[in-house]
Formats: structure tokens, C-alpha cells, sequence
């Protein structure tokens, strides 16, 4: 990997090759500039073709961040998406590796396109049946399509914080952003279809734009982030994704055959792990445990815990078996900001802001997901003297707890 890294910094300090890419860049910013402001997709395209003739993902990406960096927000990047990957569409060449990770079972590309495969011909039979306005058949495909949040969240968690771990920050942020869309979009055609005695126009055509939307990030995923993500990610940053993939689950398929690496994968270095102590021993004021002590104390507990640094990244989570929210291993070291939706960073954020000032030492809220009540607690965690170590993250459901009546003392327990 590290020959890798040489070569691309010695051909970016080729000087034409860095003019070339520069004047590149430039075009594309302008032409989503033009779009921002209001252009057709028809009005711009023969600007992209007189100076285009393909253009790599990368340099969309670093359109798009430059953009951001100049002031232009997430949200106004987000709100042209659709229309600028319809302008680019066709136009962006295939990254290939020698060994196609698409082409191989159970590797984390190979899962996503069989899992937007899959997605497609599910979007056919909705159209199928909007067509025939079969109604019974449209809500049971699209009970089935509100699984596209099991891809979304996979997409979201496991592939986003190595993309930012590169460098790559601008498109997971609006890809997120239209994820969340989605998801409400399709959320609230199902609702309608539930209540519908026969479909209507009105209804007809929000699914089409729904679907339309789903088919666009299809093509972004596999055309955009993948070939990104396979320019950077590591033989062992991908075997992570991969065993991290089942605490999602899978969209629409069945659970692939296990990929194992080859050899001259697994040759790769391992990163240093600063979690051993030379006695094997963690000695804290009111005892001591053993690392696997430790470990099995705090994933039993009938709580989720995330520990957030002072440095606002992600430190530690706690693995109990039966999670309430998803956490993958590739969390560990993500700026806790990216492990939120855009619409809710500012709510993190002030929250953590809040902790570090010591306007407040804790924040709770409660949600309802199904049969479950979800409380989630915010500690600010502080030395002996006061400063900011961090923040605390838990999380519990405490429907059954609720539903406690009465007494049940240990003197009952001697029947």
C-alpha cells in the first residue's frame, strides 16, 4: 500500500498533471456552481463536453470538497446531487483492481452490488405493479424494499470512517444526507399505500420519485464511493468490513460465503494494538480485573456504552448481545460528528460543546422504537480537577422496566 501512496504522489507532482487536474477541477466546480444556481442539466452539458471526455470519481470528490471548503454547505451540495450525478453519469471511468473485488464472494463490494441488484429488480416489480395498479402486490413490495436501511446503514457505518480516515469527508456527509431522504421518502409511500383503497397519481408519481432517487444513489455507490474506496482501503481495512457486515445484516440476500484473504493479503502489518498491558492485569483503586474480566463485566451489562474522547473521537463502544444501536469496530477513531445524520449534528455537537464548558454535565432523551422505549444518556466525564476527558454514551431499553408492578424480594426466591 505504501508503494501505492509513492506512486500517486509522484505522478500528482508531475507538473502538467497537476495543472491538468487543477483546470478539471475548476470546470466541475463551475458547472455545479451553474447548477446551483439554477441551470438545466441541458444548459451545462456542453460545458462537461467540451472538456470532458471522462472523468475520474476522485475528481468529482475533490470538486465537491473544495466546494465545501470555499463555504458552500453540505445541504447545498446535497440539493444539486441528484442533478450533477445525472450530468456525470456515463461519463466516470471504472477503477479496476487486478483481482475485481466485485467479482469476489463474500468481499464487502461483491455484497453491496448483489445487494443493489437485488434492489433494482425489487424496483422493477414496484413498477410493475404501479403499472398494472395492483395494489395488494405494490404494498408488499414495498414492505420489502424499506430494507434498503439495513444497506444504507451498513454503507453508513462500516465504508464511511475509512472514507474520512483518507481524506474523504465531503461525500459521505451528502451521501448520508440522501440516504436519510430516502428512507423518509419510501417510509411515507408506504404509509399512504396502507391507507389507500386504490392508487392514485398523486401517489404514483411520489413513488416514482422515490425510486428514482434510490436508482440514483445506486449509481453513486457503485460508480463513485466503491472506486474510492478500493483506491485506498487496505487488504485488512476490508476484512474488517467484511466481518463487521453480520451485525447488520443483509438487504434482500442471503448471507454470502465467508471471504478469506490470501495470503499475500494477510502479510499486511498489523496495526499496533495499545490495549495489552505487560501483566495481562488492569489494576483500578477498588481492584483488579484480567482484560477478559473486564471485557465480559462490560458487555454484560444490561447497557450499550460508548466512550467519546476529548478529542471528539469515537474511543470505545461496549458489545453486549442484544445491541440496541448498531456499532461496527470501524467506529473507533471516527469524529463522533460523522456518526450522526447531517440533520443531527448540531444537536451532538452542542451537546458536546456544552460538556466541555461545563454549562452541563449530562443531557438525556427517550424514543420510541416498536415495542421498545429507548432512554439515552449523555455523561460529561471529568478528572479529579475537573477538565473534560470526554463524553459517555448510554443507552438502554426500559420498557421492561416500566412494566414492573409490585414487589419481588430475595426472601421469594427460597420457594
Amino acid at each position: 500500500m505504501s508503494a501505492e501512496i509513492n506512486n500517486r504522489e509522484h505522478k500528482a507532482q508531475d507538473p502538467q498533471e497537476a495543472a491538468r487536474k487543477e483546470e478539471r477541477k475548476a470546470v466541475l466546480k463551475e458547472i455545479i456552481r451553474q447548477l446551483h444556481e439554477g441551470k438545466t442539466v441541458d444548459q451545462v452539458r456542453d460545458l462537461f463536453a467540451e472538456h470532458f471526455d471522462g472523468v475520474a470519481a476522485s475528481e468529482i470528490t475533490d470538486a465537491e470538497q473544495a466546494l465545501i471548503e470555499s463555504g458552500t454547505t453540505v445541504e447545498e451540495i446535497q440539493s444539486l446531487c441528484d442533478v450533477h450525478s445525472s450530468v456525470f453519469k456515463g461519463s466516470i471511468e471504472e477503477i479496476h483492481m487486478p483481482n475485481d473485488p466485485k467479482l469476489i464472494p463474500g468481499h464487502p463490494v461483491n455484497t453491496l452490488f448483489r445487494e443493489n441488484k437485488a434492489l433494482e429488480k425489487l424496483i422493477q416489480e414496484i413498477e410493475g405493479s404501479l403499472e398494472a395498479g395492483e395494489l395488494s402486490r405494490l404494498r408488499a413490495s414495498f414492505e420489502q424494499l424499506q430494507l434498503i436501511s439495513v444497506h444504507y446503514q451498513k454503507k453508513e457505518n462500516l465504508f464511511f470512517p475509512y472514507m474520512e480516515k483518507y481524506g474523504i469527508s465531503a461525500p459521505p456527509k451528502v451521501m448520508w444526507g440522501v440516504d436519510d431522504e430516502i428512507r423518509a421518502m419510501l417510509k411515507s409511500n408506504l404509509e399512504e399505500i396502507r391507507e389507500m383503497e386504490s392508487l392514485d397519481p398523486i401517489l404514483k408519481a411520489g413513488i416514482e420519485e422515490s425510486l428514482t432517487k434510490v436508482r440514483e444513489m445506486i449509481f453513486k455507490e457503485q460508480e463513485i464511493m466503491v472506486p474510492m474506496l478500493v483506491e485506498n482501503l487496505t487488504q485488512d481495512e476490508w476484512l474488517t468490513i467484511a466481518q463487521d457486515t453480520k451485525e447488520f445484516g443483509y438487504c434482500l440476500i442471503k448471507e454470502p460465503t465467508p471471504w478469506v484473504p490470501s495470503k499475500a493479503y494477510q502479510e499486511e502489518a498489523p496495526e499496533a494494538d495499545d490495549s495489552q498491558l505487560a501483566d495481562g492485569i488492569v489494576s483500578l483503586p477498588t481492584g483488579k480485573f484480567t482484560l477478559e474480566e473486564l471485557m465480559t463485566v462490560l458487555n454484560m451489562l444490561p447497557i450499550d456504552i460508548t466512550f467519546v474522547d476529548r478529542y471528539d473521537r469515537v474511543k470505545y463502544f461496549s458489545e453486549a448481545k442484544e445491541r440496541i444501536f448498531h456499532r461496527a469496530r470501524t467506529v473507533i477513531g471516527r469524529e463522533v460528528a460523522n456518526c450522526h445524520p447531517p440533520a443531527s449534528v448540531h444537536i451532538v455537537e452542542g451537546i458536546v460543546n456544552d460538556f466541555k464548558s461545563g454549562k452541563k454535565d449530562n443531557e438525556d432523551f427517550w424514543i420510541k422504537m416498536g415495542p421498545n422505549y429507548i432512554l439515552i444518556r449523555y455523561f460529561a466525564l471529568r478528572d479529579s480537577q475537573g477538565d473534560y476527558l470526554g463524553t459517555l454514551e448510554v443507552t438502554q431499553n426500559i420498557a421492561p422496566i416500566q412494566a414492573l408492578t409490585g414487589e419481588k424480594r430475595l426472601v421469594s426466591m427460597e420457594d
